[in-house]
C-alpha cells in the first residue's frame, strides 16, 4: 500500500507571515531607501561627473568624467592639508579622550562616594550641550583679549594670539574636542567597569595587588571590548569634526585648522559638486580603514 507524501505544513502561514514582516518593515524600508541609499547612489553618480550648480536643473545632461574628480581632489595641497589636520585631531584627541575618560571612570566607580551622580551629569554635559553654542564660547575664552590670556597674565605670562596662530590654532581645536568627548566614553566605561567582577579586584587586593597594578592588570584587559567600541565611535566622530574649527576659525589661519569636512563643505560652497562628492568619499574609504585597523589591533588583545 502507497503512502502519498504528506504536503509542506505551514507554507500558507509562512508566505502570510513574510508578508506581514515585510508590511510592517515597509516603513522603515522606504525611509532607509528615501533618506540613506538614494542620497549614497546619487553622491556616486555626482563624484564621476562634472555636475557643478549650474547643472541642478539638468543632472542628467551633465558628461561622466570617471575617475577623475578622484585624481583631482588627490593632486589638491589644501586637501592633504586638511586630511593631515584631522589626522593630527584623531591622533591626539582619540587617546586624550580614552585616557581621560577612563581615569574619572574608575574614580567614579570607586573612589568618589558622595556626589557621583552630580559629577557623571557635569562631565557628561558637555556631550548633550550645543556645539556651535560651546565653540563660541571657546573662541571667546581664546581671543587675544580673552579669559585664557588674561589669567596668564595675572601669572606674568604674556599669552600668545591662540587662534590667530598657525602653531596654537589647531591645539585650541583639539583642546576643545577633548573636553567636549570625554563625557561620552566615561559614561561607557563605568558601565563597562560595572560588569567587572568584584571578586577578581579583592582576590587580587588579598594577593597584595595595588591600585595601579589591578587596574593595569584586571580593569584594562577587561575592558578591551569597551576601550575597541568607545576608540572606533571616537574615530569617527572625531574624523568628521566641523563645528569646531568652522565657527571658531573658518579653517584659518592659513588652513591650519581646516578639517576635511570642510574642504567637502567649501567645495559644495563653491559649487564643486563633482570634486565634493569625491573628497566625501575618499574620507569614507579613510573612516572605512581606520575602523579595519582598530578592530583589528584591539581585538588580538581580546
Amino acid at each position: 500500500m502507497t503512502t502519498l507524501a504528506p504536503k509542506a505544513p505551514g507554507r500558507k502561514k509562512r508566505s502570510s507571515q513574510a508578508l506581514a514582516g515585510w508590511l510592517f518593515s515597509l516603513p522603515f524600508v522606504t525611509v532607509f531607501a528615501v533618506f540613506f541609499a538614494w542620497p549614497i547612489l546619487w553622491s556616486l553618480f555626482m563624484s564621476l561627473t562634472d555636475m557643478t550648480s549650474r547643472d541642478l536643473r539638468t543632472p542628467f545632461n551633465v558628461e561622466l568624467v570617471g575617475l577623475d574628480n578622484f585624481a583631482a581632489v588627490l593632486s589638491d595641497p589644501v586637501f592633504w592639508r586638511s586630511l593631515g589636520n584631522t589626522g593630527v585631531v584623531v591622533l591626539v584627541a582619540v587617546p586624550a579622550v580614552l585616557v581621560i575618560a577612563l581615569f574619572l571612570a574608575v574614580a567614579l566607580n570607586r573612589g568618589i562616594r558622595r556626589g557621583k551622580g552630580f559629577f557623571r551629569t557635569v562631565y557628561y554635559v558637555p556631550v548633550v550641550t550645543s556645539i556651535v553654542a560651546i565653540a563660541v564660547v571657546w573662541k571667546f575664552l581664546f581671543a587675544d583679549n580673552g579669559t585664557v590670556n588674561a589669567m596668564l597674565a595675572t601669572i606674568g605670562i604674556d599669552g600668545p594670539a591662540w587662534l590667530a596662530d598657525t602653531f596654537w590654532a589647531l591645539p585650541t581645536i583639539i583642546l576643545l574636542v577633548i573636553w567636549r568627548l570625554f563625557g561620552l566614553v566615561m559614561v561607557l566605561f563605568l558601565a563597562g567597569l560595572q560588569a567587572i567582577p568584584q571578586d577578581v579586584h579583592e582576590a587580587a587586593r588579598v594577593d597584595g595587588a595595588g591600585s595601579w597594578r589591578r587596574l593595569v592588570s584586571i580593569t584594562v584587559p577587561m575592558l578591551v571590548p569597551t576601550i575597541l567600541l568607545a576608540s572606533v565611535l571616537m574615530t569617527v566622530f572625531i574624523v568628521q569634526v566641523f563645528e569646531e574649527p568652522f565657527v571658531i576659525t573658518q579653517g584659518g589661519p592659513l588652513n591650519s585648522t581646516q578639517s576635511a569636512v570642510m574642504y567637502i563643505y567649501d567645495e559644495f560652497g563653491f559649487g564643486q559638486y563633482g570634486t565634493a562628492a569625491a573628497a566625501s568619499y575618499i574620507l569614507f574609504l579613510v573612516i572605512g580603514l581606520l575602523s579595519l585597523i582598530q578592530f583589528r589591533v584591539l581585538r588580538s588583545r581580546t
